[in-house]
């Protein structure tokens, strides 16, 4: 069953998630939940709280990267940095450049309970940075300039009140 996503300025995206404590089959069917939903949205990637649900959980399915992580934690993060277009379920229309670290290694539990370790580069490593600030309350739009930042809420608040365009219905 796919969740509503919690679109900016929902309070709920701004607050920290908690970490799981045990892993449940309620737990479980959430994690499928946030799946279908990511992938209905046609999203990389999609954390716990753009969902409503304060727990440190993260789903992403990026290239041949698929995983649903539990308390997901980066350990390292290279000094080496690059600047890739961003944008997130949350702030729906609107995209930009975000700086973040080129690599990174972060670990996290499965499904299962078990710890895994999962050092990766790139567009992956872009995803999961940008849903493990989810979980701490940071949105892409945070990593912006005020400047950036300010045209890219307004160009979001200007998209919000367009009139939506419906599909012509027709009778048989």
């Amino acid at each position: 069953m796919a969740l509503k996503i919690r679109v900016y300025p929902d309070a709920v995206l701004r607050r920290r998630a908690q970490p799981v404590t045990q892993i449940t089959d309620e737990l479980r069917k959430f994690a499928d939940a946030l799946v279908e939903t990511m992938v209905l949205a046609k999203g990389y990637g999609l954390a716990a709280p753009q969902v409503g649900v304060l727990q440190r959980i993260i789903a992403m399915d990026v290239e041949q990267d698929f995983y649903v992580l539990i308390n997901p934690e980066i350990l390292w993060a290279s000094d080496e940095r690059i600047i890739g277009i961003e944008g997130c379920l949350s702030i729906p229309g609107v995209e930009a450049e975000v700086e973040r670290p080129c690599q990174i290694r972060v670990r996290a539990l499965n499904l299962d309970g078990q710890e895994i370790v999962l050092e990766r580069d790139d567009l992956v490593a872009r995803v999961l940075q940008h849903e493990i600030d989810h979980l701490n309350g940071i949105l892409f739009i945070d990593h912006l300039s005020q400047a950036k930042r300010l045209t890219l809420l307004k160009e979001y608040e200007r998209l919000k009140k367009a009139p939506k365009k419906s599909k012509a219905k027709v009778s048989l």
